[in-house]
């Protein structure tokens, strides 16, 4: 990533965590009577420029806003983004285990300390804001961070893992071109290196039949013996830098019936009796009137089709055919799928023949195709052309994908652009849930009751109205009829709450507020009354 580009998505991160901030601060305000707003504010204009300018110390930088989001809950959205960042490119799984539970810890102590100030009042509260808010904003997109950092790493490390097998296998192929062009390189030296030696023995003998016929064209003859010479010795030279230059020898010796449909069926007649079945098909004429390059091609595709045969697919059966025409010379070796799975597994091949293949037949102006069948098995196709044109390419053009690929990290950018557009869409989901998450945890804390919910202390003097939580008892009322005191001279109404129970088993306390026309207390009169089980099941007349 440029410097631009990092610059560009610092200020969308810090857009977004500004936007996120004072919109949890516009909606918890008026619905949650969220206190201090200014102070909350305040916080958030503290927050975000420590979140754009963490640097080099983006730790640090996180364990203070985890403070700063302890003391104003609106402030989560940047400490939850700060957890994220922190989390993806810690490495070490205990660092980022500590820096997680170290601003879990504080945002809890920092909401402990602050709550009675700027908070939601009581320690109790207080906690609880703590402990939604560690889990909210740090907690959570901690997690999710350490998820996503070790996908991009792994996936980092199996992107430089791909591009590290895709350069090795384009250093063999070039290996192996650069030795099938040494190969070649040696054959033409046989080739080249037997005309001239023939020229060099003409021209030696008729400079002895000049001597004594025409002395005055002798010179001629030595010259030009001399030049054939020195063209050995400079074509020597010249090929010698594609690599060592000694003669075949063996199979691979080149004579004049290399390529031939004799040099042909010896190979096949070797393979069979080395236990493979292979069938030979001939069409058209033989090709020992073409170029020795033609011939020898034809002589290595079918030799090393045979030779992966026997040691891929043993037990199947392999058809040679060789179509000659005026025009081309085709190779086709096709072998079927082996009727039964082999106990021994076959070594993996290099593939280094097949390239070697690809460059032969292309130099000579050919195409070369090699791959697995559909239907099962394996073919390997040459067409060669039957003349070689002067001007073969320097670079074959043969199907079989021969051209270099495009670099394994460009073919993954064309790859993930529509991954990684739904992993945008993805996080933006993330991202609001983890917001309404948050929105939630405040509205749990502050939309609950947090005062005293007990009616104030009764005082002589005070209205009805204000005597919250006073309710007139039925039963309270009844069990006081008879029993209870004179009411007062002024008293319009009284007032029976629930008591409970008596100061001693089997008597009932109560309570009897006395209001005036101005529905004022004007007496409170505590009695007691016995309970019904206490009394006499039988009237006393």
């Amino acid at each position: 990533m440029t410097r631009t580009s990092g610059r560009g998505r610092m200020v969308v991160e810090t857009v977004t965590v500004t936007v996120a901030a004072l919109g949890l601060l516009a909606v918890a305000g008026p619905l949650w009577s969220l206190p201090h707003p200014v102070f909350q504010l305040c916080v958030i204009l503290l927050a975000v420029p420590l979140f754009a300018l963490r640097g080099r110390r983006p730790a640090a930088v996180f364990l203070v806003i985890a403070v700063l989001a302890g003391a104003a809950p609106v402030a989560a959205p940047v400490v939850a983004a700060a957890a994220y960042a922190v989390a993806l490119d810690v490495t070490r799984p205990r660092t980022r285990v500590r820096l997680l539970g170290s601003a879990s810890l504080l945002v809890l102590a920092s909401a402990v300390v602050t709550g009675p100030l700027a908070g939601p009042g009581s320690a109790v509260y207080s906690a609880e804001l703590g402990f939604v808010m560690a889990a909210t904003a740090v907690v959570v997109p901690g997690l999710v961070g350490t998820v996503y950092g070790q996908q991009a790493r792994l996936l980092r490390a199996l992107r430089e893992r791909g591009d590290a097998a895709e350069r090795a296998r384009r250093s063999a192929d070039s290996e192996a071109r650069v030795q099938e062009r040494s190969r070649i390189a040696a054959e033409m030296h046989d080739l080249v290196g037997h005309r001239l030696s023939l020229v060099s023995l003409h021209a030696g003998g008729l400079e002895l039949a000049l001597d004594r016929a025409a002395p005055e064209l002798r010179e001629e003859a030595v010259l030009v013996r001399r030049a054939t010479r020195d063209a050995m010795r400079e074509l020597r030279q010249t090929l010698g830098v594609l690599g060592p230059l000694g003669r075949d020898t063996g199979p691979d010796a080149l004579t004049d019936v290399t390529g031939t449909r004799s040099d042909v069926e010896a190979l096949v007649a070797e393979s069979r009796e080395g236990g493979v079945d292979v069938r030979l098909r001939w069409d058209g004429p033989d090709i020992e009137t073409r170029p020795a390059p033609v011939r020898r091609a034809v002589h290595r595709v079918v030799r090393e089709a045979l030779t992966n045969v026997h040691r891929y697919a043993r037990a199947a059966p392999v058809t040679v055919c060789v179509a000659h025409d005026d025009r081309t010379v085709v190779v086709t070796v096709d072998n079927s799928a082996p009727p039964e799975p082999s106990d021994t597994e076959a070594p993996e091949g290099t593939g280094r023949g097949l390239t070697g293949l690809r460059e032969r037949v292309g130099l000579l102006g050919g195409t070369f195709e090699a791959g697995a069948r559909s239907s099962g098995g394996f073919q390997v196709k040459a067409i060669l052309p039957a003349e070689p044109a002067d001007d073969v390419p320097d670079h074959p053009l043969s199907a079989g994908s021969d051209a270099p690929p495009a670099p394994a990290h460009d073919q993954a950018a064309a790859l993930s652009r529509t991954p990684r557009a739904a992993g945008a869409l993805m996080s933006a989901l993330g991202a609001t849930a983890l917001w309404m998450l948050m929105a939630l945890a405040i509205a749990l804390v502050y939309g609950q009751p947090r005062h005293d919910v007990h009616p104030p202390r009764p005082r002589l003097g005070m209205t009805y109205e204000e005597l919250k939580g006073v309710f007139d008892s039925p039963a309270e009322r009844a069990a006081a009829t008879g029993h209870e005191p004179p009411r007062p001279a002024r008293a319009v109404g009284c007032v029976f709450p629930a008591a409970g129970h008596g100061p001693r088993p089997g008597a009932f306390d109560i309570t009897r507020y006395c209001f005036d026309a101005a529905h004022r207390l004007i007496s409170i009169d505590r009695f007691s009354v016995p309970s019904v089980r206490d009394a006499q099941p039988w009237e006393t007349p």
